[in-house]
């Protein structure tokens, strides 16, 4: 017998979510919306403060305001490219201005859009793909 069996379940951690938005109401909807699905969130009221955290934090992906105070989302998200250990990390931007800002944010390197008010299903299909499934079940 192997007694260095490996717990297949040990290792799974919930995907750790930032949502950067300067709005306190979005990032609160996001938040619970988020963790009931069993992710981990972490938040950021503008551009500057969301370069930080993602040095801090390394979240699996970013749910990032096109128009934000400090640093817009365009700047912030390519400083956060720019750093080595989180260049792969993936990228959502979030506007209320539809077609204009996702041709714009899709050609700056976005991983996908989002368009304010949230559409709660294309976000979970958005997560879906980008974070290779569902998040693992939660335990009460």
């Amino acid at each position: 017998m192997n007694d260095t069996a490996i717990d297949p379940l040990a290792d799974t951690r919930p995907a750790v979510i930032m949502v950067a938005d300067d709005y306190d109401v979005i990032r609160q909807l996001c938040r619970t919306w988020l963790e009931i699905r069993g992710y981990q969130v972490v938040e950021a009221e503008n551009g500057e403060e969301a370069v930080e955290i993602a040095k801090r934090e390394c979240p699996d992906l970013i749910l990032m305001d096109i128009s934000m105070p400090l640093l817009d989302g365009f700047t912030a998200a390519r400083r956060i490219r720019e750093i080595k250990e989180l260049c792969d990390v993936r990228i959502v931007a979030v506007s209320g201005i539809g077609t204009g800002h996702r041709q714009s944010a899709l050609a700056a390197g976005f991983d996908d859009f989002l368009t304010k008010p949230f559409d709660f299903m294309q976000l979970e299909e958005i997560l879906g793909q980008l974070l290779d499934g569902p998040p693992p079940p939660t335990t009460l």
